[in-house]
């Protein structure tokens, strides 16, 4: 049973998370997927180059230029920078973005507000299945290609929309959202499971920032997507199956995302 595991960019900075993965690759050789954001490195290479990040509802506006910044950043550095302490350790991780084979296909959010930025349209797991049945352990950057362009232009994709599609289009026993915070907090305290009517609350309380907001809507499509399992946790939930919130559904949340050789 496959789990994919989403890996937040402050979460990246733990000194636990390579042994943390490596075992959890031990236990269940064969059965995980990691993908990554890096948000704060994008972020700190826009700002070296004189660029202003901007985002709305916790997705990043993507510029033209922008791209060239994504593309080094998370599929070259932050990709390099989890697969090589893995193998390292032992561990047959390969490092793929969503553009290689046509993992990931995307449409445009709205260019006009978002640029370059998309949602996840389309999935072809058939590279990630081949890695998996080699042996290896894939390590995916959430960089999609543009499915309107001919010439194989590239979308910027929310980490946490693209480990949703591709854990619905696996058939993924568990998607794990890895973050800086031990759940869903609600005055300090982890919510230990939230469903779709104490997520609205929260969200027009501001009890959620924008950057979990984008998890609990991923975790939602995912849910729609048939992903029977969604939590989000910290570290310690790559272990320990109790920890975090686990994210439940109790109403249908439409998903833009399909599947393909599945």
């Amino acid at each position: 049973m496959i789990r994919v595991v989403k890996i937040g960019g402050r979460a990246q900075q733990a000194p636990a998370l390579i042994p943390a993965l490596a075992s959890a690759w031990r236990t269940t050789p064969g059965a995980l997927v990691v993908i990554h954001g890096g948000g704060d490195d994008v972020t700190a290479l826009q700002r070296a180059m004189g660029r202003d990040p901007q985002f709305i509802d916790g997705r990043r506006v993507t510029t033209d230029d922008d791209i060239a910044i994504l593309r080094m950043t998370l599929s070259g550095v932050v990709n390099k920078r989890l697969v090589a302490p893995l193998v390292a350790d032992g561990i047959p991780a390969v490092g793929v973005s969503g553009e290689d084979a046509g993992l990931l296909s995307a449409e445009p959010i709205d260019t006009a507000t978002m640029g370059r930025t998309g949602e996840p349209s389309q999935v072809d797991v058939r590279l990630v299945r081949h890695l998996l049945a080699g042996g290896f352990l894939p390590v995916i950057s959430p960089l999609a290609r543009d499915a309107r362009s001919r010439s194989g232009d590239a979308l910027n994709v929310n980490g946490d929309d693209a480990a949703a599609a591709l854990a619905a289009a696996l058939g993924a026993a568990e998607l794990l959202f890895i973050a800086d915070v031990p759940g869903v907090l609600d005055k300090g305290a982890v919510v230990p499971s939230l469903d779709v009517d104490r997520m609205r609350a929260l969200i027009t309380a501001r009890t959620v920032t924008a950057g979990m907001i984008a998890k609990l809507e991923a975790s939602h499509r995912a849910l729609a997507g048939g992903v029977p399992r969604v939590r989000i946790a910290d570290l310690a939930a790559l272990a320990d199956a109790n920890c975090g919130t686990r994210i439940v559904a109790t109403t249908t949340v439409p998903h833009a995302f399909t599947s393909t050789l599945a």
